[in-house]
């Protein structure tokens, strides 16, 4: 996040993927208290950003966990959660009727929760 050129870069990539785990960053010693995790500041600047578990079984933490734990610390809203999510599927290596079929069910869910 520090190389702002090289950050602008990534976000005008079109299928530059930046997944990041909410646990892994603070085992590593990356930050110190999962509030400063970069998720929100490469939202900010408009990077692809997915939420991942990495090793579990080390860093603890699966995939609900990592997203409850990021969403938590941060205070992320709902549309960016949302953003989030759908990157995920973008960047999944589903097919695209299959990619179609996901973000229709996520408008589908987001329209009962309205």
């Amino acid at each position: 996040m520090e190389d702002q050129v090289l950050v602008g870069r990534l976000a005008r990539e079109e299928n530059c993927v930046d997944g990041v785990s909410a646990f892994k960053p603070a085992a590593c010693g990356v930050v110190d208290d999962l509030a400063k995790h970069p998720l929100r500041r490469m939202l900010d600047k408009g990077l692809m950003v997915t939420v991942n578990s990495d090793d579990p079984a080390y860093f603890g933490g699966y995939v609900n966990q990592n997203y409850r734990a990021i969403s938590d610390a941060l205070g992320l809203h709902r549309d960016e959660i949302v953003t989030i999510v759908r990157n995920g599927i973008q960047a999944s290596l589903m097919t695209p009727s299959e990619k179609n079929e996901a973000f229709a069910e996520i408008n589908r869910i987001l329209a009962t929760v309205a």
